[in-house]
């Protein structure tokens, strides 16, 4: 556990970065530090591993001072990632992964066999081994320093702003394999944001600081939402505070409508059994079960349906492991306002309409309410 203890940092002209600071950060759990520009963030980070010393307090890896500890070592014993990956450019991939395990003392061989380990285990193609960090896109290099401060297996990594540089979509695809690494290995991480949507993805827990580098709030992200400590975590969380949190209830309480679905080779009996006055739409799958797109049911000919009629279904969510705030973007997105929910494999697991959606984010809210009266 890292523990920061009424930390300040305070610069030669009087300005204050840092204002007694004090949290507590868990073991083997990902805590996020968020808020605007200037409000600390990276120093703290930095404080951790001593590339920026603190005017005042302590912060302690499981109970030892750090400032007790030579300054090498302690950084060799943390990973560290920024934005931009930072990699040397004039290194092969596999030789800027290495770099720790080489600095500790690794032969060549091995430091090089745990580069191309930790390649695989970030999701980068082995034939990536020999080229140069130019030759890569953002979203690789990104995953090259993720591999680089994994290397020497260290208990701790910080990351400050790694994925703050690449378009969204490959963003979206660093975290989801930021995720699963976590998942995999259980580091203590440290992630510095700016991205509020971005913290509430990754953290088991946010510390929101305010400008001038003191602690807003420090909550899990589902008590965050719902619970903000005042108008200024209030505010940066955004008006759409309350659509994020359903990102924490699960889809699996929906009740799904299976009868209006039907396959591309319906008969004709077989779409007007599917037809009901509450669902005028009806959803056409392929013969391997996955949607294809909707059709108000009078306009289906039997054995002469075709993908190219049909209304589109915006998107799916998938029934069990997507949360409301995903079926309801999916209700919201077709244009028939109707969600199409599919299984694992992608098959058509039934439909639900806006209004049970609703019912189901009310009763969420409600337990959520109930669940918390409890605790208190």
């Amino acid at each position: 556990m890292i523990r920061i203890d009424s930390v300040t940092k305070r610069y030669p002209d009087g300005t204050v970065a840092v204002d007694r600071l004090s949290l507590e950060i868990p073991d083997r759990s990902i805590t996020v530090l968020v808020g605007p520009s200037g409000c600390g963030k990276t120093t703290t980070l930095r404080m951790i591993n001593r590339m920026v010393e603190p005017s005042e307090g302590a912060i302690t890896l499981d109970g030892v001072d750090i400032s007790r500890q030579p300054v090498n070592s302690l950084r060799r014993s943390m990973g560290y990632v920024i934005q931009n990956a930072g990699l040397f450019q004039h290194r092969t991939i596999v030789d800027n992964i290495a770099t720790v395990p080489r600095l500790l003392g690794w032969n060549k061989a091995r430091a090089r066999s745990r580069a191309r380990e930790l390649m695989e285990r970030v999701g980068l193609d082995g034939s990536l081994a020999k080229r140069y960090p130019y030759q890569l896109s953002g979203g690789q290099q990104q995953r090259v320093g993720v591999a680089r401060a994994l290397a020497a297996d260290p208990p701790v990594l910080l990351m400050d702003e790694p994925f703050s540089a690449v378009d969204p979509i490959v963003r979206k695809g660093l975290q989801e394999e930021l995720l699963r690494i976590q998942d995999e290995l259980g580091k203590t991480i440290v992630f510095v944001t700016h991205d509020i949507d971005e913290a509430i993805r990754l953290g088991s827990m946010v510390a929101v600081m305010r400008t001038g580098g003191r602690l807003a709030q420090f909550a899990p992200p589902a008590e965050l939402l719902s619970s903000p400590a005042d108008t200024f975590v209030e505010d940066f969380l955004g008006v759409d505070r309350g659509i994020r949190r359903l990102s924490f209830f699960t889809s699996e309480t929906l009740e799904l409508e299976k009868t209006p679905i039907v396959a591309v080779d319906a008969t004709a009996e077989q779409i007007a059994s599917r037809s009901t006055s509450e669902t005028p739409y009806l959803l056409v799958t392929g013969l391997d079960g996955r949607p294809l797109g909707w059709s108000e049911p009078g306009d289906l000919v039997a054995g002469d349906i075709t993908p190219e009629q049909l209304l589109s279904y915006g998107h799916p969510f998938e029934y069990g492991r997507d949360s409301l705030r995903a079926a309801l973007d999916a209700a919201v997105l077709s244009p028939t306002g109707w969600a199409v929910a599919v299984d694992g494999a992608g098959r058509a697991a039934g439909v639900v309409s806006q209004q049970t959606i609703g019912e189901a984010i009310r009763a969420a809210h409600a337990k959520g309410l109930t669940d918390a009266k409890v605790a208190g």
